[in-house]
């Protein structure tokens, strides 16, 4: 019986932690199927709160100690609502010198908050769309790794940008 109340108590403070957050404007996740397709792309649709304020944004990235490599390249494109659209290809460390996974988490599963953009205003109404996709490549070769391993979920996060008094 006291086992049961010691993770309802870790349930309840988790929960309670996660909604603390005042910074978050969007925050959400999707699961990649065990492996991460070179063509899969994930994408997030956005309706942004307001026209004047500015913003920051990220990726997120969740993973598991399968994930092979020391970086990360991706491809983020973001589609604006008159047909604008802008396209990035960056590059993550993914873990420090010695091989260990960076990110946060007890687990083996890390949790990576990777800046994407500072001070965005959506001075467009309507729906924006965020979409990525790995663009990871072995040393020396010249097509793309096929299946990404070690990549459980994908998320994109928008914060107000947080006040410095």
């Amino acid at each position: 019986m006291a086992r049961n109340n010691v993770i309802l108590l870790l349930v309840i403070v988790v929960i309670s932690a996660m909604s603390c957050d005042s910074n978050r404007v969007f925050d959400t996740f999707k699961s990649v199927p065990n492996q991460w397709h070179k063509d899969s792309i994930v994408s997030f649709n956005i309706t942004p709160p307001d026209s004047t304020n500015a913003y920051n944004l990220f990726v997120n990235l969740r993973n598991t100690n399968a994930y092979q490599f020391n970086n990360l390249f991706l491809i983020v494109e973001m589609q604006f609502p008159h047909g604008k659209t802008i396209k990035d290809t960056l590059e993550y460390r993914m873990a420090d010198p010695t091989g260990k996974l960076l990110g946060t988490g007890f687990t083996d599963v890390k949790e990576n908050k990777l800046w994407y953009k500072e001070g965005v205003v959506f001075n467009e109404t309507g729906n924006y769309t965020v979409n990525i996709q790995h663009a990871m490549r072995e040393n020396g070769k010249v097509n793309g790794v096929e299946e990404l391993t070690g990549v459980t979920d994908v998320g994109f996060r928008v914060e107000h940008i947080a006040s410095t008094n």
